[in-house]
């Protein structure tokens, strides 16, 4: 399952992080994951919410620069250990992973990593072949 994730552009400034907190929360928007990356002029705050198109519409409104990025996010064992084999899969398919970060979300046992690939089709099909199953957005109480 495909989950829309928000990369939002910021400059690298003292308080942009709490202005995009802030209207978040404002709007009842309940974040799910998030991760930042820098460079040295701006960052990217990558962001997993409750409701991807309002805390768009409403990022937007109030200027924020964003862009939606399909994801996917896989349950994983919570112990140690637990991503490894998912991992090796990948690997042993040569799948680049250009990048992950994990959800705030633990449950039943499991954590939840988000992977954005090289190759949608490849990544559902390796995990598919060693019985690793993508999240729903229903488990991760996504709209």
């Amino acid at each position: 399952m495909i989950v829309h994730q928000i990369s939002i552009f910021l400059e690298n400034r003292a308080g942009q992080l709490a202005q995009v907190t802030r209207v978040l929360a404002d709007n009842g928007i309940d974040m799910r994951a998030i991760s930042i990356a820098e460079t040295t002029d701006y960052g990217v705050l990558r962001l997993i919410v409750d409701n991807a198109e309002k805390a768009t519409n409403i990022l937007l409104a109030n200027g924020f620069v964003l862009s939606m990025t399909p994801v996917h996010v896989v349950a994983v064992p919570d112990h140690a250990g637990g991503l490894a084999p998912v991992l090796e899969a990948l690997a042993e398919g040569d799948l680049d992973i250009e990048y992950m970060y994990s959800l705030f979300t633990h449950k039943e046992g499991k954590a939840y990593m988000v992977f954005r690939n090289s190759d949608e089709e490849k990544f559902i099909s390796l995990l598919e072949a060693h019985g690793v199953k993508l999240a729903t957005k229903e488990e991760l109480g996504l709209k």
